[in-house]
Protein backbone atom coordinates (compact mmCIF):
# COMPACT_ATOMS: atom_id res chain seq x y z
CA UNK A 1 0.00 0.00 0.00
CA UNK A 2 1.06 3.82 -1.05
CA UNK A 3 1.02 4.51 2.65
CA UNK A 4 1.04 8.36 1.57
CA UNK A 5 -1.53 8.44 -1.22
CA UNK A 6 -3.82 6.56 1.43
CA UNK A 7 -3.36 8.95 4.00
CA UNK A 8 -3.95 12.01 1.82
CA UNK A 9 -7.48 10.36 1.00
CA UNK A 10 -7.93 9.82 4.76
CA UNK A 11 -7.94 13.35 5.21
CA UNK A 12 -6.35 15.25 8.59
CA UNK A 13 -9.21 13.91 10.94
CA UNK A 14 -8.60 10.52 9.95
CA UNK A 15 -12.59 9.92 10.34
CA UNK A 16 -12.90 8.12 6.75
CA UNK A 17 -14.43 10.69 5.44
CA UNK A 18 -14.59 10.83 1.44
CA UNK A 19 -12.80 13.34 -0.11
CA UNK A 20 -14.07 13.29 -3.46
CA UNK A 21 -16.53 16.20 -5.29
CA UNK A 22 -20.16 15.63 -3.86
CA UNK A 23 -22.43 14.92 -6.45
CA UNK A 24 -23.93 18.05 -8.15
CA UNK A 25 -27.65 16.53 -7.64
CA UNK A 26 -29.83 17.49 -5.00
CA UNK A 27 -33.23 16.85 -3.79
CA UNK A 28 -35.86 18.89 -1.89
CA UNK A 29 -34.89 17.56 2.19
CA UNK A 30 -38.27 17.30 2.57
CA UNK A 31 -38.88 14.36 0.39
CA UNK A 32 -37.94 10.92 1.04
CA UNK A 33 -35.35 8.78 -1.05
CA UNK A 34 -36.59 5.37 -2.90
CA UNK A 35 -34.84 2.70 -1.53
CA UNK A 36 -34.74 -0.48 -3.90
CA UNK A 37 -33.09 -4.04 -2.12
CA UNK A 38 -31.39 -6.19 -4.40
CA UNK A 39 -31.12 -9.43 -2.80
CA UNK A 40 -33.82 -10.50 -0.20
CA UNK A 41 -31.96 -13.07 1.65
CA UNK A 42 -31.64 -12.96 5.73
CA UNK A 43 -29.86 -9.62 6.07
CA UNK A 44 -32.02 -7.71 3.67
CA UNK A 45 -35.45 -9.40 5.44
CA UNK A 46 -34.46 -9.13 9.05
CA UNK A 47 -32.24 -5.84 9.37
CA UNK A 48 -32.47 -3.84 6.46
CA UNK A 49 -36.00 -4.01 5.43
CA UNK A 50 -37.23 -3.29 9.21
CA UNK A 51 -34.75 -0.78 9.54
CA UNK A 52 -36.33 1.69 6.32
CA UNK A 53 -39.68 1.63 8.53
CA UNK A 54 -37.95 3.61 10.80
CA UNK A 55 -35.75 6.15 8.49
CA UNK A 56 -37.11 9.70 8.26
CA UNK A 57 -35.33 10.89 4.96
CA UNK A 58 -35.67 7.50 2.76
CA UNK A 59 -37.80 4.54 2.31
CA UNK A 60 -38.56 1.08 0.88
CA UNK A 61 -39.68 1.68 -2.57
CA UNK A 62 -38.55 -1.61 -4.64
CA UNK A 63 -36.97 -5.14 -4.40
CA UNK A 64 -34.88 -7.23 -6.85
CA UNK A 65 -35.25 -11.17 -6.49
CA UNK A 66 -35.16 -14.16 -8.24
CA UNK A 67 -37.66 -16.04 -6.27
CA UNK A 68 -41.06 -15.08 -7.04
CA UNK A 69 -42.67 -15.92 -3.91
CA UNK A 70 -40.76 -13.45 -2.06
CA UNK A 71 -41.98 -10.94 -4.23
CA UNK A 72 -45.64 -11.69 -3.77
CA UNK A 73 -44.89 -11.55 0.29
CA UNK A 74 -42.67 -8.78 0.19
CA UNK A 75 -45.42 -6.71 -1.82
CA UNK A 76 -47.88 -7.78 0.21
CA UNK A 77 -45.66 -6.81 3.97
CA UNK A 78 -44.42 -3.48 2.54
CA UNK A 79 -46.87 -2.58 0.08
CA UNK A 80 -44.69 -2.43 -2.81
CA UNK A 81 -46.42 -1.56 -6.31
CA UNK A 82 -45.82 -4.08 -8.68
CA UNK A 83 -44.20 -1.59 -10.72
CA UNK A 84 -41.95 -1.39 -8.64
CA UNK A 85 -40.46 -5.24 -8.30
CA UNK A 86 -37.77 -6.54 -10.80
CA UNK A 87 -35.52 -9.70 -11.12
CA UNK A 88 -32.28 -10.54 -11.84
CA UNK A 89 -33.23 -10.88 -15.47
CA UNK A 90 -35.41 -7.20 -16.04
CA UNK A 91 -32.74 -5.40 -13.39
CA UNK A 92 -31.65 -2.68 -15.99
CA UNK A 93 -34.84 -1.09 -16.69
CA UNK A 94 -35.08 0.08 -12.86
CA UNK A 95 -33.31 2.69 -14.52
CA UNK A 96 -36.73 3.78 -15.89
CA UNK A 97 -38.58 3.68 -12.57
CA UNK A 98 -38.40 7.42 -11.22
CA UNK A 99 -39.84 6.36 -7.56
CA UNK A 100 -36.15 4.52 -7.08
CA UNK A 101 -33.43 6.74 -6.44
CA UNK A 102 -30.91 4.14 -4.88
CA UNK A 103 -30.13 1.07 -5.02
CA UNK A 104 -28.69 -1.29 -1.97
CA UNK A 105 -26.89 -4.66 -3.41
CA UNK A 106 -27.20 -7.27 -0.76
CA UNK A 107 -25.80 -10.13 -2.83
CA UNK A 108 -23.26 -12.37 -2.44
CA UNK A 109 -19.20 -10.96 -2.41
CA UNK A 110 -18.90 -11.78 -6.22
CA UNK A 111 -21.85 -9.89 -7.53
CA UNK A 112 -20.82 -7.12 -5.48
CA UNK A 113 -19.11 -5.34 -8.22
CA UNK A 114 -20.98 -6.49 -10.89
CA UNK A 115 -24.64 -5.00 -9.77
CA UNK A 116 -23.28 -1.69 -8.34
CA UNK A 117 -21.42 -0.57 -11.80
CA UNK A 118 -24.77 -2.06 -13.24
CA UNK A 119 -26.92 -0.06 -10.92
CA UNK A 120 -24.78 3.22 -11.45
CA UNK A 121 -24.96 2.88 -15.55
CA UNK A 122 -28.81 2.59 -14.51
CA UNK A 123 -28.34 6.13 -13.45
CA UNK A 124 -28.66 5.32 -9.77
CA UNK A 125 -26.94 6.09 -6.68
CA UNK A 126 -26.26 2.92 -5.23
CA UNK A 127 -25.52 1.17 -1.43
CA UNK A 128 -23.11 -1.34 -1.67
CA UNK A 129 -23.14 -4.18 1.34
CA UNK A 130 -19.76 -5.02 2.77
CA UNK A 131 -16.93 -6.16 2.12
CA UNK A 132 -17.30 -3.85 -0.71
CA UNK A 133 -16.12 -6.85 -3.48
CA UNK A 134 -13.72 -9.25 -3.68
CA UNK A 135 -10.35 -7.67 -4.04
CA UNK A 136 -8.69 -3.93 -4.78
CA UNK A 137 -8.93 -4.52 -8.58
CA UNK A 138 -12.72 -4.44 -8.59
CA UNK A 139 -12.72 -1.98 -6.02
CA UNK A 140 -11.47 0.58 -8.68
CA UNK A 141 -13.57 -0.59 -11.45
CA UNK A 142 -17.01 0.48 -8.88
CA UNK A 143 -15.26 3.87 -7.86
CA UNK A 144 -14.70 4.17 -11.67
CA UNK A 145 -18.29 4.23 -12.60
CA UNK A 146 -18.88 5.83 -9.78
CA UNK A 147 -17.46 8.52 -10.96
CA UNK A 148 -18.67 8.16 -14.77
CA UNK A 149 -22.04 8.06 -13.86
CA UNK A 150 -21.73 10.96 -11.55
CA UNK A 151 -23.62 9.06 -8.43
CA UNK A 152 -23.13 8.52 -5.04
CA UNK A 153 -21.66 5.22 -3.51
CA UNK A 154 -21.88 4.16 -0.02
CA UNK A 155 -20.38 0.77 1.35
CA UNK A 156 -22.72 -0.85 4.36
CA UNK A 157 -20.74 0.09 7.23
CA UNK A 158 -23.47 0.70 9.69
CA UNK A 159 -21.14 1.28 12.76
CA UNK A 160 -19.75 4.40 10.98
CA UNK A 161 -23.18 6.17 12.25
CA UNK A 162 -23.17 4.76 15.57
CA UNK A 163 -22.70 6.91 18.29
CA UNK A 164 -20.84 4.43 20.50
CA UNK A 165 -18.20 4.15 18.10
CA UNK A 166 -18.47 7.93 17.28
CA UNK A 167 -17.49 8.57 20.45
CA UNK A 168 -14.46 5.83 20.37
CA UNK A 169 -12.70 7.27 17.37
CA UNK A 170 -13.11 10.84 18.84
CA UNK A 171 -10.86 9.76 21.78
CA UNK A 172 -8.23 8.36 19.87
CA UNK A 173 -8.36 10.65 16.62
CA UNK A 174 -7.97 13.50 19.10
CA UNK A 175 -5.05 12.18 20.92
CA UNK A 176 -7.76 12.53 23.90
CA UNK A 177 -5.72 10.35 26.22
CA UNK A 178 -1.90 10.76 24.36
CA UNK A 179 -0.86 8.39 22.05
CA UNK A 180 -2.90 5.37 20.96
CA UNK A 181 -0.23 2.18 22.20
CA UNK A 182 -1.88 -0.82 21.04
CA UNK A 183 -5.44 -2.01 20.34
CA UNK A 184 -7.24 -5.49 19.68
CA UNK A 185 -10.45 -6.40 18.01
CA UNK A 186 -12.14 -9.86 17.32
CA UNK A 187 -15.29 -10.85 15.58
CA UNK A 188 -16.46 -14.60 15.23
CA UNK A 189 -19.45 -17.04 15.66
CA UNK A 190 -20.00 -20.24 14.67
CA UNK A 191 -21.03 -21.02 10.81
CA UNK A 192 -24.41 -23.30 11.52
CA UNK A 193 -25.13 -23.64 7.60
CA UNK A 194 -22.08 -25.83 5.89
CA UNK A 195 -23.91 -24.99 2.52
CA UNK A 196 -23.77 -21.66 2.96
CA UNK A 197 -22.64 -19.28 -0.16
CA UNK A 198 -20.00 -17.39 2.54
CA UNK A 199 -17.85 -20.74 2.84
CA UNK A 200 -17.87 -20.64 -1.04
CA UNK A 201 -14.59 -18.99 -1.74
CA UNK A 202 -15.13 -18.00 -5.36
CA UNK A 203 -18.76 -16.26 -3.89
CA UNK A 204 -17.10 -15.30 -0.91
CA UNK A 205 -13.75 -14.49 -1.63
CA UNK A 206 -12.30 -16.21 1.14
CA UNK A 207 -14.15 -16.94 4.29
CA UNK A 208 -14.75 -14.61 7.51
CA UNK A 209 -11.32 -12.65 6.71
CA UNK A 210 -13.62 -11.07 4.00
CA UNK A 211 -17.19 -10.85 6.04
CA UNK A 212 -16.13 -10.37 9.61
CA UNK A 213 -12.76 -9.27 8.68
CA UNK A 214 -13.81 -5.51 7.66
CA UNK A 215 -15.08 -4.77 10.82
CA UNK A 216 -11.86 -5.90 12.49
CA UNK A 217 -9.90 -3.66 10.39
CA UNK A 218 -12.18 -0.59 10.62
CA UNK A 219 -12.32 -0.63 14.24
CA UNK A 220 -8.55 -0.48 14.56
CA UNK A 221 -7.51 2.14 11.59
CA UNK A 222 -10.89 4.11 12.39
CA UNK A 223 -9.86 4.71 15.93
CA UNK A 224 -5.89 5.09 15.68
CA UNK A 225 -6.56 7.22 12.18
CA UNK A 226 -4.40 5.97 10.51
CA UNK A 227 -4.00 3.29 7.35
CA UNK A 228 -1.73 0.42 8.50
CA UNK A 229 1.83 0.36 6.90
CA UNK A 230 2.55 -3.25 6.94
CA UNK A 231 0.52 -6.66 8.25
CA UNK A 232 1.42 -10.11 9.36
CA UNK A 233 -1.38 -12.74 9.11
CA UNK A 234 -1.65 -16.51 9.75
CA UNK A 235 -4.63 -18.99 9.15
CA UNK A 236 -6.00 -21.63 10.78
CA UNK A 237 -8.30 -24.65 9.70
CA UNK A 238 -9.37 -27.56 12.17
CA UNK A 239 -12.58 -28.32 10.49
CA UNK A 240 -11.18 -29.28 6.34
CA UNK A 241 -14.31 -31.17 5.78
CA UNK A 242 -16.17 -28.05 6.47
CA UNK A 243 -13.84 -25.02 5.58
CA UNK A 244 -12.82 -26.25 2.28
CA UNK A 245 -10.19 -23.63 0.26
CA UNK A 246 -10.99 -20.97 2.90
CA UNK A 247 -9.40 -20.86 6.71
CA UNK A 248 -11.79 -21.07 9.13
CA UNK A 249 -9.80 -18.59 11.92
CA UNK A 250 -7.17 -15.66 10.62
CA UNK A 251 -5.43 -13.43 12.84
CA UNK A 252 -3.34 -10.69 12.14
CA UNK A 253 -1.41 -8.00 13.34
CA UNK A 254 -1.18 -3.84 11.51
CA UNK A 255 1.92 -1.68 12.41
CA UNK A 256 1.00 2.56 11.89
CA UNK A 257 2.81 4.97 11.29
CA UNK A 258 2.79 6.55 14.55
CA UNK A 259 4.58 3.32 15.95
CA UNK A 260 0.70 1.98 17.29
CA UNK A 261 0.59 -1.77 16.67
CA UNK A 262 -2.64 -4.07 16.98
CA UNK A 263 -3.66 -7.91 16.68
CA UNK A 264 -7.01 -9.05 15.29
CA UNK A 265 -8.84 -12.28 15.18
CA UNK A 266 -12.08 -13.42 12.79
CA UNK A 267 -13.47 -16.90 12.61
CA UNK A 268 -16.15 -18.97 11.43
CA UNK A 269 -15.42 -21.68 14.31
CA UNK A 270 -15.52 -19.43 17.59
CA UNK A 271 -17.57 -16.84 19.37
CA UNK A 272 -16.09 -13.25 19.92
CA UNK A 273 -16.96 -9.81 19.50
CA UNK A 274 -14.76 -6.96 20.93
CA UNK A 275 -12.68 -3.75 20.44
CA UNK A 276 -9.92 -3.02 23.04
CA UNK A 277 -7.67 0.05 22.65
CA UNK A 278 -4.76 1.23 25.26
CA UNK A 279 -3.43 5.07 24.89
CA UNK A 280 -0.83 6.87 27.05
CA UNK A 281 -3.23 7.95 29.59
CA UNK A 282 -6.18 5.55 29.03
CA UNK A 283 -8.23 2.67 27.56
CA UNK A 284 -11.65 1.40 26.57
CA UNK A 285 -13.31 -1.60 25.25
CA UNK A 286 -16.37 -2.11 23.24
CA UNK A 287 -18.10 -5.58 23.84
CA UNK A 288 -19.98 -6.82 22.10
CA UNK A 289 -18.74 -4.03 19.88
CA UNK A 290 -19.87 -5.08 15.90
CA UNK A 291 -22.86 -7.21 15.96
CA UNK A 292 -26.07 -5.58 14.31
CA UNK A 293 -28.45 -7.63 16.64
CA UNK A 294 -26.56 -5.76 19.95
CA UNK A 295 -26.41 -2.62 20.82
CA UNK A 296 -22.21 -1.98 21.39
CA UNK A 297 -21.76 -1.40 25.00
CA UNK A 298 -18.82 0.90 26.07
CA UNK A 299 -16.16 1.09 29.16
CA UNK A 300 -13.94 3.10 29.25
CA UNK A 301 -11.31 4.49 32.25
CA UNK A 302 -13.12 7.77 32.20
CA UNK A 303 -16.81 9.12 31.20
CA UNK A 304 -17.30 9.30 27.71
CA UNK A 305 -20.35 11.15 26.03
CA UNK A 306 -22.27 9.32 24.05
CA UNK A 307 -25.72 10.46 22.24
CA UNK A 308 -28.21 7.82 22.47
CA UNK A 309 -29.43 5.78 19.70
CA UNK A 310 -32.86 6.46 18.63
CA UNK A 311 -33.21 3.81 16.72
CA UNK A 312 -34.09 0.21 16.88
CA UNK A 313 -31.30 -0.69 13.92
CA UNK A 314 -27.97 0.42 13.45
CA UNK A 315 -29.28 0.40 9.31
CA UNK A 316 -31.51 3.09 9.97
CA UNK A 317 -28.85 6.09 10.56
CA UNK A 318 -26.90 4.84 7.97
CA UNK A 319 -29.37 4.98 5.11
CA UNK A 320 -30.46 8.03 6.84
CA UNK A 321 -27.33 9.59 6.50
CA UNK A 322 -26.48 8.79 2.59
CA UNK A 323 -30.01 9.79 1.82
CA UNK A 324 -28.71 13.12 3.67
CA UNK A 325 -25.83 13.44 1.72
CA UNK A 326 -27.58 13.57 -1.68
CA UNK A 327 -30.44 15.68 -0.72
CA UNK A 328 -27.46 17.80 0.34
CA UNK A 329 -24.64 17.42 -1.96
CA UNK A 330 -22.41 16.69 0.99
CA UNK A 331 -19.53 14.06 1.46
CA UNK A 332 -20.44 10.25 2.08
CA UNK A 333 -18.85 8.93 5.42
CA UNK A 334 -18.70 5.59 4.30
CA UNK A 335 -17.34 5.85 1.16
CA UNK A 336 -16.34 3.50 -1.62
CA UNK A 337 -12.71 4.75 -0.73
CA UNK A 338 -12.90 3.44 2.95
CA UNK A 339 -14.54 0.02 0.98
CA UNK A 340 -11.01 0.10 -0.91
CA UNK A 341 -8.82 0.63 2.09
CA UNK A 342 -10.60 -2.36 3.98
CA UNK A 343 -9.70 -4.46 0.63
CA UNK A 344 -6.41 -3.08 0.10
CA UNK A 345 -5.90 -4.55 3.65
CA UNK A 346 -7.47 -8.14 2.86
CA UNK A 347 -5.36 -8.51 -0.29
CA UNK A 348 -2.46 -7.50 1.92
CA UNK A 349 -3.60 -10.10 4.49
CA UNK A 350 -4.08 -13.02 1.72
CA UNK A 351 -0.63 -12.58 0.76
CA UNK A 352 0.86 -12.42 4.02
CA UNK A 353 -1.35 -15.60 4.80
CA UNK A 354 0.20 -17.49 1.57
CA UNK A 355 3.75 -16.57 2.10
CA UNK A 356 3.74 -16.96 5.79
CA UNK A 357 5.68 -13.20 5.82
CA UNK A 358 5.18 -9.29 6.65
CA UNK A 359 3.67 -7.40 3.65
Amino acid sequence: MDRRNALKHMGVLGLGTSLLPASAATWNTEKKLGVALVGLGNYSTRQLAPALQETEHCYLAGIVTGTPQKAVDWAKKYNIPQKNIYNYENYDRIKDNPDIDIIYVVLPNSMHAEYTIRGFEAGKHVICEKPMAMDTKECLQMLAARDKAGKQLQIGYRLYYHPVHLAAVEVGNRSRWGKVKMMESGLGFRMGVPGSWRLDKKMGGGGAIMDLGVYCIQGIRRFVGELPVSVTAQGFNTVPEIFKGIYESVTFQMRFPSGAVSSSSTSYNANMDRFYATCEEGRLEIKPCFSAGQPPQLVASEELSVEPSKNQYQQTAQMDAFALNLKTGSQVTASGEEGLFDLQIIDAIKQSKATGRQV
